[in-house]
């Protein structure tokens, strides 16, 4: 869902309703409605829960996640974070397009990419925008 969607992400899940434990620390982490990528997934770390299912309890108390770790969504107004001078790798480059499958990487497995190239989430976000892969799925279910 996007910003125009703001207020109705509980939408996404009918029928669901928010786990109390897990509203109390969301709703600390938040500030003024909003969630940040590292906030939630920080949460999770601490709830014990998967990202995707804390994604759906942001979803639920209707928090808007910003600032996601790869640079794709939640900077300044529709605005993403990405180095379009980021250097990548012959390396980095041929394990993006080994990964990818139908044009798509995880969220998930460029975390872990990042992490064994030794590089920023941030670049990495940048270096699949540069081969023109896109990431997807969200690990927290924003996209």
């Amino acid at each position: 869902m996007g910003h125009q969607d703001k207020g109705h992400y509980a939408k996404k899940h009918p029928g669901q309703t928010p786990d109390p434990g897990c509203q109390e620390t969301l709703q600390a982490a938040a500030k003024q409605g909003i969630l940040t990528c590292a906030d939630a997934h920080r949460a999770a770390k601490t709830l014990g829960g998967a990202p995707g299912q804390i994604g759906i309890q942001a979803d639920l108390l209707e928090l808007r996640i910003s600032q996601c770790q790869l640079g794709l969504f939640g900077y300044s107004p529709g605005k993403k974070n990405l180095d379009p001078d980021v250097r990548v790798s012959p390396e980095l480059g041929e394990a993006i397009l080994a990964a990818q499958q139908d044009g798509r990487i995880s969220c998930k497995v460029c975390w872990e990419m990042a992490k064994t190239h030794n590089i920023s989430r941030l670049d990495m976000g940048a270096a699949c925008e540069k081969k023109e892969i896109r990431i997807k799925p969200c690990q927290l279910g924003a996209f």
